[in-house]
């Protein structure tokens, strides 16, 4: 894994570049002719995409309660037992983020407040392909029950043997309403604009390929989305008090996510740095996912070698990584000098697959830097906030000036004869 020894600024740059998520202009245009024929086309063209791109022929999209049923009767014990703490633990935490409305009372005749809603439906996209993933189903369904969202509808990736049990299993552990084979582009489509079969949504959660990421972006405005989701990322801080072999087992825990992953160790030893690095090379040759991870490791992965603890932080803040792990001494007094990070894992046992799993804190982060502006998927994005107001007479009387004032200096004549209509006299 390479070793940068560079001024901060000179680093900083570096992040920055690596960082950059560069549009790919051919697949934002195949993309854009998949969105159009699903919007014309329906569920004919979604099959004909099936076909061509998961190599599945399908006569019928959804899939029957009793299939889903099956597979939680008889998915493996252990397997089942672990989601269910998975869920227990997601559950208890997010609970704590139902927020409620108000209500301002406290100007005489002025009535002023706020109403939170559920929304009505969501779509939920689970990836199918290299890898299932039953704990991002439960990282998306779980908020949008707890939030009260009427209707969760998921999407996954048909496969030739058939949806992965565990994923089916962890959709009736999250009381998922309906399950339909679509990936892809079209997928994506389908939930936004809807098909005969696929119902449209509110809203669109969950990460996937560059393809899904791309469509997600380019339906937005028709619905909501959570992020455009990048390549997974882990930043590490440590010292010489971190274990070289865990630090290099936490990096490589990410690397095999995806050839576009990004690792990244920054520390003030380099003797731990060679560590490390020594680590990364001697795991990857015994990792499953060898050839993911080498490339991530080899293309996006380094570490870097600073003076002090500040600038570890000050690199790491420009960074903004999707999970942040602090292995330093005394994790926990470090916490105010992280401002941007979508997960913060303290202390050498809490790795970051703890938080993939059954921590609790949602696993669906902010990735490629966007950290800096937004947030862990949670209740309050299945949430919308609707505003009322009521005034009575004399109280709008006392404010009407103001409002005819503004209303004529922005060009607006009818705004201002609209407060006037409810008086006799008129207002300069």
């Amino acid at each position: 894994m390479k070793i940068i020894n560079e001024d901060l600024a000179s680093l900083k740059r570096l992040v920055q570049t690596k960082t950059q998520q560069l549009t790919d202009l051919k697949v934002e245009s195949a993309v854009r002719d998949i969105i159009a024929n699903v919007i014309k086309n329906g569920d004919a063209a979604v099959k004909d995409y099936e076909a061509q791109f998961d190599q599945v022929k399908l006569t019928d999209f959804k899939l029957s309660q009793a299939v889903i049923d099956d597979a939680y009767d008889n998915l493996d014990p252990k397997v089942k037992d672990a989601l269910l703490l998975a869920k227990r633990n997601i559950t208890s935490f997010h609970e704590k983020e139902k927020a409620t409305g108000f209500i301002d009372a406290e100007q005489p005749g002025v009535l002023r407040g706020q109403k939170l809603l559920p929304l009505n439906r969501v779509g939920l996209y689970v990836p199918g392909g290299t890898a299932a993933y039953p704990s991002t189903l439960l990282m998306s369904a779980l908020p949008a029950k707890i939030a009260g969202v009427n209707e969760v509808i998921m999407v996954t990736p048909p496969q030739v043997d058939g949806i992965n049990p565990a994923v089916l299993a962890a959709a009736k552990i999250a009381g998922v309403d309906a399950i339909y084979q679509v990936g892809g582009a079209q997928a994506i489509a389908a939930l936004a604009y809807g098909t005969e079969t696929i119902p449209a949504v509110d809203k669109i959660i969950g990460p996937g390929n560059i393809f899904v990421a791309t469509a997600k972006k380019q339906v937005f405005g028709q619905v909501a989305i959570d992020m455009v989701a990048g390549p997974s990322e882990i930043g590490i801080l440590a010292d010489d008090s971190a274990d070289p072999r865990q630090l290099a087992a936490d990096l490589l825990s990410q690397a095999e996510h995806d050839k576009r992953a990004r690792p990244i160790l920054i520390t003030d030893s380099a003797d731990l740095a060679q560590a490390v690095s020594d680590n990364v090379t001697s795991q990857l040759n015994v990792l499953p996912r060898e050839d993911i991870a080498t490339a991530a490791v080899d293309e996006k992965g380094f570490i870097a070698v600073v003076s002090k603890v500040e600038d570890m932080f000050d690199l790491m803040n420009t960074v903004a990584p999707e999970h942040l792990e602090v292995q330093l001494k005394n994790p926990t007094q470090y916490l105010n000098l992280i401002k941007n990070a979508g997960s913060v894992f303290l202390g050498r046992y809490a790795s970051e697959p703890l938080g993939d799993y059954v921590a609790g804190p949602n696993h669906i982060l902010p990735t490629s830097g966007t950290a800096r502006f937004s947030s862990p998927l949670g209740v309050y994005d299945f949430v919308k906030r609707t505003s009322f107001i009521q005034y009575t007479k004399d109280a709008l009387a006392k404010e009407a000036p103001a409002i005819t004032t503004l209303a004529r200096v922005e060009g607006l004549e009818g705004h201002a004869r609209a407060i006037e209509s409810r008086f006799d006299t008129y207002y300069d």
